[in-house]
């Protein structure tokens, strides 16, 4: 399906107020799009969800998301976002960022993963899905060698599926030089033992010192990654280590109300689709081409900003396929600040401007 026309979505609406959860009085718009479930509330603070989609039977798929506090943990929703305690694993050192990989051999048997940052003990820690089952001896290290804890502090991770199969986790932190290696990049592996061990490939990413770097999105399939340089634009690198350390693309800058925050990718037929980042404090998602211009494939034009519910969004995710009858055209997950996620259909969140997959 070709890319409908797309223009800015602009609404002169009557403005309701509302309260976030720490009593902060905020200004919402009353055309708002409202999502279809909004999830268990989690003990302490959300921020950052991945959507496990179930081979065998997308109606069964699952949602990740971080609960994030020295005390926090990993939270397992079904697709209504009821919470699932016997897979919700508790007890970790602040977990930040959360994604999802496919198919790494394991034992010889190909293992779908959930990997999460742990920020305070510098570890990834990695569990098998759909059972939760812990993969990772205790945590994998990452920024070994790094001086001072600042350094080490994890945040931000997403997983990479090269065409041959290997699978890498790109992971990020509270801060970093600004010489270019801010995010370090790792081949995981199985062990010999059936547990994942990891192997630093490089490091690379401009960093402009503004805030943090936290949102990272990897697309998989036109072999790109994304993060947010928060409060100063959207950057983009290849993923394959091969291909070098150049960046290709910042974008997004002067769009953004207060940061830019969660990142995902919304894929359509023929590698179209979109670039959503979410615009934190402001109960929108700017919207950008995946595929560039016609002819400038780095130039990512703004199309749409969509007016949501959901309050001070961290992280986003979102996937294309259809799921259950409630998720015919792709789910959009959205963390909000109310220590709950919030579930939209993503015929809502593209209304008549944005291509809806079949």
């Amino acid at each position: 399906m070709k890319n409908r026309s797309l223009l800015n979505i602009v609404a002169f609406t009557f403005l309701s107020l509302s309260f976030s959860c720490n009593g902060i009085a905020q200004k919402q718009d009353a055309a708002a799009i409202k999502p279809l479930y909004i999830s268990d509330p989690v003990d302490f603070d959300t921020d950052d969800p991945a959507i496990w989609v179930n081979p065998a039977d997308p109606s069964k798929s699952l949602v990740i998301g971080t609960d994030k506090d020295t005390n926090g943990g990993l939270y397992v929703f079904d697709l209504k976002g009821k919470a699932i305690p016997s897979k919700t694993i508790k007890g970790l050192k602040r977990p930040d960022n959360v994604d999802i990989a496919y198919g790494l051999m394991l034992n010889g048997k190909k293992t779908d993963i959930a990997v999460t940052t742990e920020r305070y003990t510098h570890k990834l820690r990695i569990y098998s899905l759909p059972d939760m089952k812990p993969l990772d001896k205790g945590g994998i290290p990452v920024f070994v060698g790094e001086t001072g804890a600042e350094f080490r502090d994890l945040m931000g991770i997403s997983m990479y599926t090269d065409p041959k199969g290997k699978i890498y986790a790109i992971v990020g932190r509270k801060t970093g030089p600004k010489d270019g290696n801010y995010l370090w990049q790792y081949q995981l592996k199985d062990d010999g033992n059936g547990n994942i061990k990891a192997h630093l490939v490089r490091k690379f990413g401009k960093y402009s010192g503004r805030k943090e770097i936290e949102a990272i999105a990897v697309d998989n399939e036109l072999g790109f990654v994304y993060y947010c340089d928060e409060q100063f634009g959207v950057r983009k690198y290849y993923a394959d280590p091969a291909k070098g350390n150049q960046e290709l693309s910042l974008f997004g800058q002067g769009d953004f109300a207060v940061d830019n925050e969660g990142i995902a990718i919304y894929k359509t037929a023929g590698n179209n689709g979109y670039v959503l980042v979410s615009d934190q404090g402001a109960r929108q998602l700017k919207v950008y081409s995946r595929t560039g211009k016609t002819g400038v494939a780095n130039q990512h034009p703004l199309l749409a900003t969509i007016k949501y519910s959901a309050n001070q969004t961290d992280g986003i995710d979102v996937v294309s396929i259809p799921l259950n009858s409630d998720f015919k055209h792709g789910l959009l997950v959205a963390m909000s600040d109310d220590k709950t996620f919030h579930f939209y259909r993503w015929e809502d969140i593209a209304s008549k401007e944005l291509t809806v997959n079949p």
